[in-house]
């Protein structure tokens, strides 16, 4: 099996969330079956959609692996449960969020996993830090590379 790319973006917005941040990244560094090529500055955004909650701060990686899509989200699953992610309202505030944007060009539309992240696009908080480290890389689905859908959304 080849290596794939995979970008994931990391989001935090209660407790020390750059600690919350650096402890996700240890752990998905941890993982012998990852590894970690590049990781963007932490920005500091405002939420998007849900009820009223504090700021984010937010990152990319962008790491190689041969784990199937599936299997990596129930590894993301996993931390986040490890950090002390609770489940609760939609969109509501979280100790830390791990969503896969993009594996490869591959496409996935599972009951519980959409690749590439359905609403990436639509999102400054991911295409900013994505855009730092990787401008280049192509939307499989929209076909534009990532620093001209960030220019699209300001």
């Amino acid at each position: 099996m080849t290596m794939t790319k995979v970008y994931i973006g990391l989001g935090s917005n209660l407790g020390n969330r750059e600690e919350n941040l650096v402890s996700a990244i240890s752990r998905i560094d941890a993982c012998d079956e990852l590894c970690i090529i590049s990781k963007s500055g932490f920005h500091e955004t405002k939420p998007v959609g849900g009820p009223p909650q504090p700021d984010y701060v937010n990152c990319v990686i962008e790491l190689e692996t041969e784990i199937e899509p599936q299997t990596l989200l129930g590894m993301f699953k996993k931390i986040e449960i490890e950090l002390g992610r609770k489940s609760g309202v939609r969109w509501g505030p979280r100790i830390i969020d791990l969503d896969i944007l993009l594996y490869g060009d591959r496409v996935v539309n599972d009951h519980n996993l959409k690749i590439p992240h359905e609403r990436m696009h639509e999102r400054i908080f991911v295409l900013e830090p994505l855009c730092e480290i990787s401008p280049d890389i192509t939307h499989p689905v929209l076909r534009k590379n990532i620093s001209e859908l960030l220019k699209e959304l300001r």
